[in-house]
């Protein structure tokens, strides 16, 4: 229905644009000469305009495609001289006996002649694209507000002061050191991972050196569930002063402690981070578990891929392969 509408509008636009072309000539009157120049004049104009519309702007309209954009714009240049000669100087000829440009026109006026003529329909496009995206862009920021309220709506009803938690594990944890070394290191990493919960920042960002605490802690609080059968391989390189979006990490490891098997000693997860020249891998493999698993949505993971486009647009590549029998996911974040 969507692309009916888009259509309708464009077919609207060029009946009335070609209407004003068109409409003194109807009134007064125009020989078949000039009627045909004129409709192949603007058979090819609308040519170039969709060239550009649908492919050259959205492909190459973007900061980081100049020469491509440049390309694209010639390329359009050059299609809208060569179909203009087609038709006119070759097409006309053969059938009618007429043809536009004299006989003594030389190439190069003829070739500088049709650039003039093309500039108009080569802006047009750009204005147009730019508008559209401008109401594309629009719409998706008053969606998105729609959905920032929502979720702080679903937030307030199912908030439970996380302060208050924290500080409950710390006296849990106190409570457990006579009890259970065991009980009490458990709550002792919990108590941290829910501190690191609580850290905030004014750009969301977190060092990656704590990051990386926060997911020895998590790996740490799984071991213990499950130990002594529990293997997983744990390496990072070239941590430093990096700064990282927090938690942006941890769902990569939930989503192979879930779904993953965890006491193959053969077929560990294997979670591997290294960074050089501020560009960041995150490796996370794991054999696939046939088990019966729980029927959660898996909202972790859906909302991973948001908040990547949303903090590293175009500033991130996340790889997923999955052959049966293990599942591998690589991120690789430009710092």
């Amino acid at each position: 229905m969507k692309t009916i509408k888009i259509i309708s509008i464009h077919i609207l636009c060029w009946v009335l644009v070609l209407g004003y072309f068109y409409g003194g000539d109807l009134i007064q009157g125009t020989t078949f000469i000039k009627s045909a120049f004129n409709i192949s004049m603007n058979f090819v104009q609308i040519v170039e305009f969709y060239i550009c519309y649908l492919w050259v702007y959205p492909n190459f309209l973007k900061r980081s495609k100049t020469l491509q954009l440049i390309g694209g714009i010639l390329f359009t240049v050059a299609i809208f001289i060569a179909l203009r000669y087609l038709i006119e100087e070759v097409l006309y000829l053969k059938w009618f006996g007429f043809h536009n440009y004299s006989d003594g026109t030389t190439a190069w006026h003829y070739i500088s002649d049709n650039i003039y003529w093309s500039i108009a329909f080569i802006v047009v496009p750009a204005a147009v694209y730019g508008i559209e995206q401008s109401f594309k862009s629009e719409q998706v920021n008053l969606k998105l507000k729609e959905e920032v309220v929502k979720a702080e709506l679903s937030f307030l009803k199912s908030q439970i002061n996380p302060h208050f938690l924290y500080n409950t594990l710390n006296y849990v944890y106190s409570l457990a050191i006579p009890v259970s070394d065991k009980l009490a290191n458990a709550v002792l990493r919990l108590s941290d991972l829910m501190r690191y919960t609580l850290n905030d920042s004014p750009d969301g960002k977190v060092s990656l050196d704590k990051e990386v605490e926060y997911l020895e802690s998590y790996v740490e609080l799984f071991k213990m569930r499950f130990e002594p059968k529990f293997y997983v391989d744990f390496v990072t390189e070239g941590i430093s002063d990096q700064k990282i979006a927090s938690l942006i990490l941890i769902p990569f490891v939930e989503n192979a402690f879930k779904h993953g098997v965890v006491n193959d000693e053969a077929q560990p997860v294997r979670i591997k981070l290294k960074v050089q020249h501020k560009r960041l891998s995150f490796e996370v493999s794991n054999k696939i578990s046939h088990a019966q698993k729980d029927h959660s949505s898996g909202v972790g993971m859906v909302n991973i891929h948001r908040r990547l486009d949303l903090i590293y647009p175009d500033k991130h590549e996340l790889l997923i392969s999955n052959n049966g029998n293990t599942y591998k996911s690589t991120l690789i974040l430009n710092l």
